[in-house]
């Protein structure tokens, strides 16, 4: 029941502070990191932005790192009952559902993509940019650009800046928030 009453209050206070995203968005994202850490997610330095809707499984077993953008609709999952469902599947029928529960990690500087999944037991290294749509599971190297169901490695990081930059037609737009 605890649980319960904490999720609601996780609930009330979000979409209050919520409020403050369509007045000063980095008000918002000071409110919502304090908020995030006293519900117990492990916040390593100041995530740049975390959308309303992302949705967080469980908040003791995911880490966030510095500058972190999360976009929207994005799910963090850090558990799955799938083997119950296989164990049933070849005549072996738990007595109740088992579930298997592993924590997120995700780096500095990392960006990712509306609609995507974080799957349980993921690392996310430094310097990542996640595609939209993306079904992210295992260890995503630093300095990557991973997109796909499953998410696969598509590109460098360093290597899109340096091409992007030199792109001299393209234009460019600074926030200076």
């Amino acid at each position: 029941m605890k649980r319960k009453i904490n999720k609601l209050i996780y609930y009330v206070l979000k979409f209050l502070i919520s409020l403050w995203m369509y007045f000063d968005s980095r008000k918002y994202m000071h409110y919502y990191n304090q908020l995030l850490r006293h519900v117990g997610m492990n916040l390593k330095g100041e995530p740049r932005f975390i959308a309303k809707s992302a949705n967080f499984d469980d908040f003791h077993r995911i880490t966030l790192g510095d500058r972190v953008v999360v976009s929207l609709n994005v799910y963090f999952l850090t558990h799955d009952y799938s083997f119950t469902t296989a164990l049933i599947a070849i005549d072996e029928k738990p007595k109740t559902d088992i579930g298997i529960f592993r924590d997120i990690v995700v780096g500095d500087n990392v960006f990712i993509g509306m609609n995507s999944i974080i799957l349980p037991g993921t690392t996310i290294g430094n310097n990542v940019i996640v595609g939209a749509g993306s079904v992210v599971r295992g260890n995503i190297p630093e300095n990557s650009i991973v997109a796909g169901n499953p998410a696969t490695v598509i590109g460098d990081i360093r290597e899109y800046a340096h091409k992007t930059k030199s792109r001299s037609n393209q234009e460019v737009i600074i926030d200076k928030k």
